[in-house]
C-alpha cells in the first residue's frame, strides 16, 4: 500500500523536529506508539474471531475437501482404488472362485500357445541362419571384371534432354505497361 523507505522517514522526522519541537517530539512518539499498537491488537482480534467462526461454521471441512479435489493425485487414482476395493469385497463369494479357476485354465492354454509359437521362431531362425551359411561361395564371390566391361559397353551413354529442351524454348518478355492518361503535374 504504502512504500516508504529510510530516507522517506528520515526526512518525515527532520520536518516534525522542525515542526513540533524538541520537547514534544518524544511524548508524539509515545502516543503513536500507543495508537500502533492498539491498531495491531484491534486487526489480531479481528483475525482470530474470522478463523474462529469459521472453525464454527465447517468452512474448515469444505476447505479440506476443496483441496483433496483439487489435487488429482488423491482425488483421482486413491478414489478409483477405494471404489474398487469396496466392491471387490462385496462380490467375492463362490462364483468368483468359479471365475478364477477358469482364468488360470485360460492362463495356462496362453502360456503353452506362447511357447511353441517361441520354439517355432527359434527353429526357423536356425534354419535361416544354416541355410545362409551352406550357399556356395562361387555365388557369394563378386561378378569378374570382364563382365563388368561388357555390361558397360552395352549400355549407351544417357543423353542430357534437360538441357536440349530448355535451349529449345524461347524466353518470354513481359509486356509494356500502358501509358496512363492522367498528368503527372496534377496530384
Amino acid at each position: 500500500m504504502f512504500d516508504i523507505g529510510w530516507s522517506e522517514m528520515m526526512l518525515i522526522g527532520i520536518v516534525a523536529l522542525i515542526v513540533i519541537g524538541p520537547n514534544d517530539l518524544p511524548g508524539l512518539f509515545q502516543k503513536l506508539g500507543q495508537f500502533v499498537g492498539k491498531a495491531r491488537g484491534m486487526a489480531r482480534e479481528f483475525t482470530n474471531a474470522m478463523n474462529d467462526a469459521a472453525r464454527e461454521s465447517g468452512v474448515g471441512d469444505v476447505k479440506n475437501t476443496l483441496n483433496a479435489a483439487a489435487n488429482p493425485s488423491k482425488f483421482g487414482v486413491d478414489k478409483l482404488r477405494e471404489a474398487s476395493s469396496s466392491v471387490t469385497a462385496a462380490t467375492v463369494g463362490p462364483a468368483t472362485a468359479a471365475l478364477s479357476e477358469e482364468r488360470a485354465a485360460e492362463k495356462a492354454k496362453f502360456e503353452k500357445v506362447a511357447a511353441d509359437l517361441a520354439k517355432q521362431r527359434t527353429v526357423a531362425a536356425k534354419r535361416a541362419a544354416e541355410a545362409t551359411e551352406a550357399k556356395p561361395k562361387a555365388e557369394a564371390a563378386p561378378k569378374s571384371k570382364p563382365k563388368a566391361k561388357a555390361a558397360a559397353k552395352e549400355k549407351p551413354a544417357a543423353k542430357p534432354k534437360a538441357a536440349a529442351k530448355t535451349a529449345a524454348k524461347p524466353k518470354a518478355k513481359p509486356a509494356p505497361k500502358p501509358k496512363s492518361s492522367k498528368p503527372k503535374g496534377d496530384a
